[in-house]
Formats: C-alpha cells, sequence, structure tokens
C-alpha cells in the first residue's frame, strides 16, 4: 500500500513526511522523490507475540511517497509521482495569519480535476478518431469515460462516485480525483483545534496534526519520548492515527499468521474470501487451497490459548467463499 503526499507550498508536506517516516528531508535533495516504509501499529500483533513467543514478529507496513519539489520529467505529467499511489494525503496549511484551508484544498483538488479532465478529454478523442478509422469501440471504456468527464467538468472528483472511481475498466488510467484521499490540517504547536473549513470535514475523511510538533517528536529517541509528550499534553502519538487512517482510507484489513517460528499481520482488501486471502501468502497456498482453519482474535484473547480454544470450540473450518474478517487468525489447509 503506498499513499502520496501533497499540498501546496508551504503546506508542510516535507514536515509530515518527516514525522510519519522518520526520515529527515535534505534540502540539496528535495528535487528527489522520497519513499519511506512505515509499520502499521496494532495492538492485536502485540498481544500475539507475547502469546506465542515468536522468532520473528512482523507488522503490517505502509509506503509514503512525498514526490520531489523539481517536478516531473520532461513530457511527464506533474502529478506522475502520485499516479501509481493507492491513495492521496492531502496535506493543508492552517496556521499563520493568512491560513484558509477550505481555500487551499479546494485550489489543489481543482488541479486534480483539472488533471483528470485532459487525460479523459485526450481518451475520449482517441476513441473518436479510432471509430472512423474502423476500429471497434469498447462501449464499456466509452460510457464510463463520458460519465466521468460529465463529473469532471461539473468540477466534481471521481471519489465522489465510487463505482466509476473503482471499476476496473479505468484502472489504468489512474485517474487522481478517483483516488481515497485523507485530508491533513497543518497545525501549529500550539493548536489542536479542527478549523472552519466549509463542509470539507463533512466530505472528505479529515485529521488535524501539529505538525512541528509531531516531528520533533519523531526526531526524539525513545528515553526522550516521554517527557516530551507529558509536556504538551499528548497521550498518543498523532501519526500512529494516521497511519491506521490510511490504512482505513483504502478499505484495508489485516489478518494473522501465528506460531513459534514467526507472528504476523497480513494486509488484504476487506470482504476478499479466503482463497484470495491464502494467495497474499503464496500462490500454491490458493491454488492448493483446501480450508482455512480461523479463530476470531477476541475468542483467542478470551481463551488465553490455542489449546483452550480448541476445546471451547471457537475454532471453525471456512471454505474458499468465506469472507475474511479484520482480526482473523487464520491457518490455510492446501494441498499442491
Amino acid at each position: 500500500m503506498k499513499l502520496g503526499i501533497i499540498g501546496l507550498p508551504l503546506s508542510g508536506r516535507s514536515t509530515i513526511f518527516e514525522a510519519l517516516t522518520r526520515q529527515g528531508v535534505d534540502p540539496a535533495l528535495r528535487s528527489e522523490d522520497r519513499l519511506g516504509m512505515v509499520r502499521v501499529p496494532d495492538a492485536r500483533v502485540d498481544a500475539l507475540s507475547r502469546m506465542f513467543s515468536p522468532r520473528k514478529t512482523i507488522y503490517a507496513q505502509v509506503e509514503y511517497l512525498l514526490p520531489g519539489a523539481g517536478g516531473a520529467k520532461k513530457d511527464q505529467s506533474p502529478w506522475q509521482p502520485v499516479k501509481e499511489c493507492d491513495a492521496l494525503i492531502h496535506v493543508v496549511r492552517n496556521h499563520g495569519p493568512e491560513r484558509n484551508p477550505f481555500r487551499d484544498f479546494q485550489a489543489l483538488d481543482q488541479e486534480l480535476i483539472l488533471s483528470d479532465l485532459v487525460q479523459v478529454e485526450k481518451r475520449l478523442e482517441r476513441i473518436a478518431l479510432d471509430q472512423r478509422r474502423g476500429k471497434k469501440m469498447n462501449t464499456e471504456e466509452h460510457q464510463l469515460l463520458s460519465e466521468s468527464r460529465s463529473l469532471l467538468e461539473a468540477e466534481t472528483p471521481l471519489r465522489r462516485r465510487p463505482e466509476i472511481a473503482i471499476c476496473k475498466a479505468l484502472r489504468g488510467f489512474m485517474l487522481l480525483s478517483a483516488k481515497p484521499v485523507l485530508v491533513v490540517f497543518n497545525n501549529d504547536e500550539s493548536d489542536a483545534t479542527e478549523p472552519a473549513a466549509g463542509d470539507l470535514t463533512e466530505r472528505e475523511r479529515c485529521l488535524v496534526l501539529r505538525g512541528r510538533l509531531e516531528q520533533e517528536l519523531a526526531r526524539l529517541s525513545a528515553d526522550e519520548v516521554g517527557d516530551f509528550m507529558a509536556g504538551f499534553g499528548i497521550t498518543a502519538s498523532a501519526m500512529d492515527l494516521m497511519i491506521r487512517l490510511s490504512y482505513e482510507v483504502l478499505g484495508l484489513a489485516c489478518f494473522f499468521t501465528v506460531g513459534s517460528d514467526e507472528v504476523r499481520a497480513w494486509t488484504i482488501h476487506r470482504g476478499i474470501p479466503a482463497v484470495e486471502a491464502a494467495g497474499v501468502i503464496h500462490t500454491d497456498f490458493q491454488k492448493g487451497f483446501i480450508r482455512a482453519e480461523v479463530i476470531a482474535y477476541e475468542d483467542l484473547m478470551a481463551a488465553g490459548s490455542t489449546a483452550e480454544a480448541r476445546r471451547r470450540g471457537t475454532f471453525r473450518l471456512e471454505g474458499k467463499t468465506y469472507e475474511v474478517k479484520d482480526g482473523d487468525i487464520i491457518n490455510f489447509r492446501f494441498n499442491v
């Protein structure tokens, strides 16, 4: 899972990136794209690791991309670095005397819409040209592109229409306004309040961060973090919340595999069947799928051990079509 960090100049994109990834941005390298891998905090993985004492504990991970400030390469869209991202984090400045978060959000969101509109219109023109040359038209693609053009001309981002935004026929276009968005209001150190931003907080998933504060927190050693947080009245890192929200905004979930060798969180899209979840681990698991032995995390914790859970009958066997739930602990039975 990869999320691209976007925002107007002076919004604090670099600050948020460093706070998230603990990677400082060298001023001499600001023109380069930066990619940081971050562990998704999960108390369930911690608890399972304590229960099984495995040799390895592996958390789910998320990537954050900070596009370089130097712009795109020649003959390339300025948005190219984030086109391949699964979702966007839109950083909006909410500090300083001339702050206007609603205006700033709208300004950049309109750029995304315009970029998509140019791309859609070019493709429709190409389809019309091919038709005149006798090439058969893909009617589904044409209809979806026409609907997309109407929405974009009305200045409506495609994410407002999920049935269009997630359609496979449009996936290859990597349209920017179709991507899920998490809006991050970048406040100053003394302000943790949500801004007055019209109906933005009702339309989009939003989070308030004190960017500079979180950046300083990310730079501290483990021994210094406690005192720093206490001094500013911070009970939990907002970055942990942001990482979890990044996970949620994409509609993702985790299932777990456990044992003495490894406790591991596996990332899946919510609602996928067990046979597809098996393929996330290895294609052989999917090809030779027989059954999935499943127990809910809460049931295992309540039992205290796998032996007691079996005695209570909370383990169950599920088939290929079982819809995997967030927090399921699964042992796949397969034969290839």
